[in-house]
Parts: C-alpha cells; structure tokens; sequence
C-alpha cells in the first residue's frame, strides 16, 4: 500500500498508518466450474471425508480403549465410537409441497421464526447407514443437520444408538499471532448500510465516512482516524426496489430508481477508497448470486471506487490477513439459518459452535443455498482465524474465545448500519473491539 495522508484544518498533515494486506478468497470464488446437473450428495460425502479424517486422529486422544466402528457394524450392547454426519428430523421444516399449497389457498399457513419443535430427533449417518441418536447428551434443539461428529454409546434393543458422550471437530490449528504489533491500528466493520431503504439515513452514513476519511472532530480524533488501516463492508450495502425484478422493461423513471442507490453507494465509497484500504462484500440484499460462497459485487457497479487500488470486491465468506492477522467472515447467511434451526443463549453462541464444528455454514445445502461442489467443501475451517466477524446481525456483541491449543479468536456480530448507525472499531494489536456509535437527525 503506498502512503496515504489526511490534511488537518488545512496545513496540517497527519500520516494514516498502513498494514500489510493478503487477500485470502481464492477458496471461495467458482473459477471454472461447470455444472453438470451434479447433485449436492458430493459436498456432504467429501465433508464427512474430510472431517471423519479429522476426527479418526482425535478419537484415540479422546477413547483410547474404544474400537471405532461404521453404522453397519454395530453389535448391541457393545461400548464403541462411531463418526458420522447429523441428520435432524423436524417436526416443523418448511417443505416445498406447504409452499404449493399456500398459492392455492386462502387461508394463511403459519410461518414461525424459528422451526423448533420438542418432537425433533438427531440421526447419524455415514455411507454404510444411517442409526437414530437417544439419550441426553446431544440436545437436538443444539445441532443441524450437516454437522460431523463423534459419539460414544452402544446400540440399544430397539435398534437405536444410546449416545454417552460426544466429540465435535473443535478448534483448528491458528497460525501463530505476531508478538509485536508495535503501535495500535484499528479495522472498521460495518454492515446493512442498505443505500436506498426508505428508513436509511444518508447523514448518517456521511457521518461514518467522514470519521473513517479523518474530516470530524477536533485533531485528537484526527489522529485516531488516521489509525484505521482497513475498512470491511460485509454485506446488504444496498437495497434496490424489488418491484422492478419482475422481468418487465424498465421505463426511464424505474431505472433511474434503480441506478439512484448504486450512485449514491459508490460516492461513499469513493470517498472511503480515496483515503484507505476498503473490502466490500455482497450480502441476501445486494445484485449478487444467492447462494454460498456469493461472488464478489460487479467493480463496473462502482465506477468511481473502481479507479483505487485501495477498493476490492470480495466473496461471501471473505478471508484475508493484515498484518498476519487472520480475518474471517461472513455477511450473515449462515448465522441467521442456524438461528432458524437450532437455539441459542446468543449470536455469539451460534457463531462459536461454526468454529467448534469446524464449518462456517453446517446448513449448507440442506436449508441453506449454496453451489454444488464436487470436489471440494469450501467451508470447512482449515485454519483457526484471530479474527471471525459476522454481519447484517440485530446487535453488536463480541467474546474472546480459547481453544485447547492456545488459540484465540475475537468473534464479533456486526449490527446493521441502517438500523443502528453502529459501526464496529477492533484493534489489532489487542483484538479488543468496541461499538462506533452515529446519530443524525433529519429535520
């Protein structure tokens, strides 16, 4: 990155600070693929692969005395440690035929928020077959479907598998964080600023911008502005009217509507580019694809952005290092159908069982889209991040968590902007964070 300034009251130049940077998204862009009419049968059967590999290494750690056994060879009444992929059965799932059914009729079928339902039971499968989970120590209202895992039981009389204990894949290996960072720089995460939602408050994005850029405040804050080597925008940037997605040719009015958000955006972001490096990923709101991993946003959408080095468009998951600190995150998708699935005290608590898991989106692709690979599982977490942000969330919380192995990771839920006008300030040389609070009135 070359050196970048900000003029202070005129005369005054006060040098932003600069960081290394390593785009890490090469995982996550579908180069050269060509669909086939695959099926999604190959993600499940190489993330089994994979992580029963995994799991295979960490069971003689674990339950050194206890034989590993497949799904077929169980014998009743004997002690043993089998590895599989979860299946819940639910009571509540959304099926296709139920949304046939309310086009053709009148009365309104029920949509809860949240597909729980007491009756919920957790199956284990590998490629021999398939046994139903008992006992206490897997709470179903806990997992989803497309998590790998361990367990310890014996097989019951009835034919289903009595589970005593349980191993997850755990935290992975961390690359080792740099012991001396020297001077404090600090990364902006915001989320949801949803340009051209009718409740979006531009002043109050201006706001934001003119903090990052160091054009508020008095010199002190100047020089904390001039801090902030890295800005990430992690999805649902702008909301476009979707009554003009129908498939009709726009009029001169429609598309003027259409372009008005995309202009707008690109002005802030412009501004942000000029003065620092900025990471723009798409969110379920942007002209993006839909499903997992979504590509990075068209550069020609932003023309004047576009002409800085310092602006890149990334993917959904996004990961990348500054200053060998490593950064993972999402624009929210995979947090928020885990919500729909399963329970949680928290965000927090959703977002720490993907690292646990060792996968960033376990529902993928049962209830939530992504593209069907056949040779890989882009999400499965090979390295341990410092840093995992997930945006486009209701509130801003944040915990350190630690791993077995002296990892540690700052995992953050990014608010949406648009309704909060809350940002997000880490530190990398601490990984402390803490909430960038603006408000403006529009009289």
């Amino acid at each position: 990155m070359g050196v970048m300034a900000m003029e202070v009251d005129g005369d005054k130049i006060i040098e932003r600070k600069q960081s290394s940077y390593k785009n890490l998204d090469e995982g996550f862009l579908v180069q050269n693929q060509v669909y086939r009419g695959q099926q999604y049968s190959q993600i499940y059967f190489i993330r089994l692969h994979l992580l029963r590999t995994l799991l295979h290494s960490l069971v003689p750690l674990w339950k050194p005395h206890l034989p590993v056994r497949k799904i077929l060879e169980l014998e009743g009444g004997r002690e043993c440690v089998i590895v599989g992929t979860l299946y819940k059965h639910m009571k509540l799932k959304p099926c296709i035929l139920d949304e046939y059914a309310k086009e053709r009729t009148i009365i309104p079928l029920v949509k809860p928020h949240n597909f729980i339902h007491s009756d919920d039971h957790l199956i284990l499968e590998d490629e021999s077959g398939r046994v139903r989970l008992e006992g206490t120590a897997l709470v179903p209202s806990v997992y989803v479907t497309g998590v790998v895992v361990a367990v310890l039981g014996k097989e019951t009389d009835t034919g289903t598998f009595l589970v005593q204990e349980f191993l997850d894949a755990g935290l992975p290996p961390q690359i080792e964080k740099p012991l001396r960072l020297g001077d404090d720089k600090y990364v902006v995460l915001v989320s949801g600023l949803s340009v051209g939602n009718n409740s979006s408050n531009p002043l109050q994005l201006q706001l934001l911008v003119d903090h990052i850029t160091g054009h508020l405040g008095d010199e002190m804050e100047q020089k904390m502005a001039a801090e902030i080597v890295h800005v990430v925008i992690a999805g649902n940037s702008l909301e476009l009217p979707k009554g003009h997605f129908n498939g009709q040719n726009l009029g001169p009015k429609d598309q003027s509507s259409l372009f008005e958000p995309i202009k707008e955006l690109d002005i802030s972001l412009f501004q942000i580019a000029a003065g620092v490096s900025l990471d723009i990923m798409p969110g379920p709101d942007d002209p993006a694809n839909a499903s997992l991993p979504q590509q990075p946003l068209n550069r020609h959408l932003f023309p004047g952005s576009r002409a800085f080095n310092t602006f890149r468009s990334c993917t959904n998951p996004h990961s990348f290092e500054l200053d060998n600190i490593r950064f993972v995150g999402t624009s929210g998708q995979n947090i928020d159908d885990l919500a729909k699935y399963s329970e949680a005290k928290d965000n927090l608590e959703f977002i720490e069982r993907t690292l646990r898991w060792r996968h960033l989106a376990p529902t993928t692709p049962n209830t939530l889209g992504c593209y069907p690979y056949t040779d890989r599982d882009p999400f499965i977490l090979e390295s341990c991040p410092h840093v995992y942000f997930v945006g486009n969330q209701s509130t801003f919380e944040s915990r350190l968590i630690k791993g077995p192995e002296e990892q540690v990771t700052r995992i953050i839920s990014i608010p949406k902007f648009c309704e909060t006008g809350i940002a997000v300030m880490l530190n990398l040389r601490t990984l402390e964070c803490n909430a960038l609070s603006f408000e403006a009135q529009l009289s």
